[in-house]
C-alpha cells in the first residue's frame, strides 16, 4: 500500500528537511536490521520508496522551476 502523505502540498524547504528526515529514519532502521532482524522488514522496503517519492517531488519542482523562469 502506498504511503499516503501529500508531498505535493510541502514547501520547498519543508520538502528538504522531510527528505533528510526519512533518509536519517532509514539509516537507523538498516542499523537496527544489521543488529539484529527488525520485526516488521517490510519497513525498510516503504523508506526506501517513500524517500525516491519525495526526491522525485524535488526533482520535479526543480525541472518545472528551470523551464518556468518568471
Amino acid at each position: 500500500m502506498k504511503n499516503k502523505t501529500d508531498h505535493k502540498g510541502l514547501s520547498a524547504d519543508a520538502l528538504k528537511e522531510q527528505i533528510k528526515t526519512e533518509q536519517a529514519t532509514g539509516q537507523q532502521l538498516r542499523f537496527a536490521h544489521a543488529i539484529s532482524p527488525l520485526e516488521n522488514p517490510a519497513r525498510l522496503k516503504a523508506n526506501r520508496k517513500n524517500v525516491a517519492r519525495l526526491l522525485t517531488e524535488q526533482t520535479r519542482r526543480n525541472n518545472e522551476q528551470a523551464s518556468n523562469p518568471a
